[in-house]
């Protein structure tokens, strides 16, 4: 026996192993080549006709082969259970695209499609569309937005925070405000852009409120822009999206982001301005809020406000679908109610 018949039955065994195409076939070649009866353990039971030198030398190269066949079963094993489990995924794979007879095709949520047209209304309008986290910092959710330490927004009656890091430091954002001072520190103006995304607060639902809802939000930065350009975007955007029939108006409020402030209404499309429950017998459903960005705001992006100036405004998507398709509960969003569903 010589180191040339070790190799020449290494080699054998494992072609013998990549040669196995399952996991059954492997097991039973793993046992042709380093079972009792294999090649290699004939070799090994002659070692006791060689002299102790070559024996020692001959049982080396028997031990190596050995342990590199090994090492290829183990991958071998490895590779074949990874190909079998894909085939069985493939297999068991359900395919919930696949329409059935008499079974109803699955489409876009109500809340999604407004927020699609509400974008595309908006980018035709000139702006263009942001994002940023839902898990947010206190910096970038109220300090940056000119939040006092003491603001009840802050409070935990409102804002849902998070375990993380210092007490209260992070949350999950009650509004896409946060992207607006994201995005002043990202480019230079000018800026004309929308902010959709969910928002989450600790409101109780109701027909007109849910604690998990989808905002858009809008932010001008640029030279001489005036209060008259934001009410301009306002009607513009209303008579869009809503048609000639509905009209807003803007209301004094506060803000502590913008100075001075308004809250914007629009006719309630489930009354047509007579008065319901919806609307609570105003005629009126309050949207959302704008105003001129407050110049601490400016100074936390990075913007001078002796240079330039801008408007914001933010609304929620999910009352804008229950506006334009006279849903009178909001709540109707939820229920996965296949008579809602189909309507849309």
């Amino acid at each position: 026996m010589n180191a040339e018949e070790i190799a020449r039955a290494e080699r054998d065994a494992a072609s013998r192993l990549n040669a196995a195409a399952t996991l059954d076939e492997l097991r039973g070649a793993e046992l042709e080549v380093l079972g009792k009866r294999s090649a290699l353990a004939a070799l090994n039971h002659r070692l006791k006709d060689l002299s102790a030198e070559e024996r020692k030398a001959r049982g080396q190269d028997l031990h190596e082969s050995r342990q590199r066949l090994l090492g290829l079963t183990a991958k071998r094993r490895d590779e074949l259970a990874a190909a079998e489990r894909q085939q069985r995924l493939a297999a068991e794979r359900m395919d919930l695209s696949e329409v059935l007879p008499g079974r109803p095709r699955g489409h876009v949520s109500l809340v999604q499609q407004t927020r699609d047209e509400l974008e595309d209304v908006f980018v035709g309008m000139g702006f263009a569309v942001a994002e940023g986290p839902e898990v947010e910092t206190d910096w970038y959710n109220f300090e940056a937005l000119n939040f006092p330490p003491g603001h009840p927004a802050r409070s935990g009656f409102d804002t849902l925070y998070l375990n993380w890091g210092a007490p209260e430091s992070t949350l999950i954002r009650p509004h896409t405000s946060p992207v607006q001072i994201r995005l002043m520190q990202a480019q230079p103006p000018p800026i004309y852009a929308v902010m959709p995304g969910r928002c989450y607060r600790k409101d109780t639902p109701d027909a007109r409120h849910l604690p998990a809802f989808n905002q858009i939000e809008g932010l001008v930065i640029d030279r001489g822009i005036t209060f008259g350009d934001l009410a301009g975007t306002i009607d513009t955007f209303t008579r869009a999206y809503f048609g000639p029939k509905i009209s807003s108006r803007l209301r004094p409020a506060y803000f502590p982001f913008t100075e001075p402030s308004a809250e914007f209404e629009v006719t309630c499309a489930i009354c047509e301005g007579s008065g319901c429950r919806t609307c609570s017998g105003t005629g009126w459903i309050e949207l959302g809020g704008c105003g001129m960005v407050h110049p601490n705001v400016l100074a936390a992006g990075g913007i001078d406000a002796e240079e330039l100036s801008g408007f914001a405004f933010g609304f929620g998507i999910d009352r804008l679908a229950q506006m334009r398709h006279g849903v009178p509960d909001m709540r109707v969003l939820l229920d996965n109610d296949t008579r809602s569903i189909r309507q849309f």
